[in-house]
């Protein structure tokens, strides 16, 4: 880590035992919603990232490996490397079943039944290429479901917490689950918890990104790293402090405290169901 990454980071790290607690907590959880769901299958869309990578290893652990399902979605945007760490996850150290299906097809046939619309080349503008990246996002959760109904499961999703709270996520898209085991942890935790129960660092230690385009990643969209980000989050967002002491604290500028704030307060949409008008009566 950078000298300037560690000035601006906040310590989240959790204990040994804290961790542990995290780990029987999540793993209680899915448990408990595949239970509440009827169900005994839990199905997953497995990225070769941290955060499906840990979701999947306390999948297993809360359900068994028989009971865990892994869809590895390809488009012609992802890493071959994250995909191979894909299907590593679910082959070579879960031994969970897992299709690859691969979203190109799916994809093309949005765009060319789309008035204006054309599969392949590269977006005319940034607003067609997040478009077309949402759009992947959204085939992929259609397929989750399409499995989980045909296989009677849950569709856990991959989320946390620091997504959650700048809205880093697709509407209807990843956002689309039925639960989010690890939803209470910040990304930074997210790594200590998977190198707790096992994660490969290789895997525990990679670069995040969400592949909705080419040569995406995380940090670089959201324009600061994530230890920054968590840190801002906890502190102001999460925690009591104002703009001005956030800032002084981390020794970064108002206008990253300031930057964080509106990407919280821009994504609320995201968190929360679609409005309705009030009542008449």
């Amino acid at each position: 880590m950078s000298s300037t990454t560690t000035e601006r980071s906040l310590d989240l790290s959790l204990s040994e035992s804290e961790l542990e607690r995290h780990r029987e907590h999540i793993t209680d959880f899915i448990a408990a919603q595949a239970d509440a769901a009827g169900v005994d299958t839990g199905i997953i869309a497995l990225s070769g990232g941290i955060d499906s990578t840990l979701t999947a290893y306390l999948a297993v652990e809360a359900l068994g490996a028989d009971s865990v399902y892994g869809l590895v979605l390809p488009s012609e945007v992802n890493r071959e490397g994250n995909m191979s760490d894909a299907e590593r996850v679910a082959s070579e150290l879960l031994d969970v079943e897992y299709d690859v299906v691969g979203i190109n097809p799916i994809v093309d046939a949005v765009l060319e039944a789309h008035p204006g619309a054309e599969p392949g080349g590269e977006p005319a503008d940034e607003t067609e290429k997040v478009a077309v990246g949402n759009l992947r996002a959204r085939v992929r959760t259609v397929l989750n479901y399409f499995a989980a109904n045909r296989r009677g499961g849950l569709v856990l999703g991959t989320g946390n917490k620091s997504e959650a709270l700048v809205g880093y996520f697709t509407k209807y898209g990843d956002g689309a689950v039925d639960c989010l085991p690890i939803a209470n942890l910040y990304k930074q935790q997210v790594r200590q918890l998977a190198r707790h129960v096992g994660v490969p660092e290789d895997l525990a230690g990679k670069t995040a990104s969400a592949e909705l385009w080419t040569d995406q990643t995380d940090e670089e969209e959201l324009g600061l790293d994530y230890d920054t980000l968590d840190a801002v989050l906890a502190l102001h967002v999460d925690g009591p402090l104002s703009v001005s002491a956030t800032a002084r604290h981390l020794r970064v500028e108002e206008s990253v405290v300031e930057r964080v704030r509106g990407m919280y307060e821009r994504s609320a949409h995201k968190r929360a169901f679609p409005p309705g008008p009030d009542p008449l009566y």
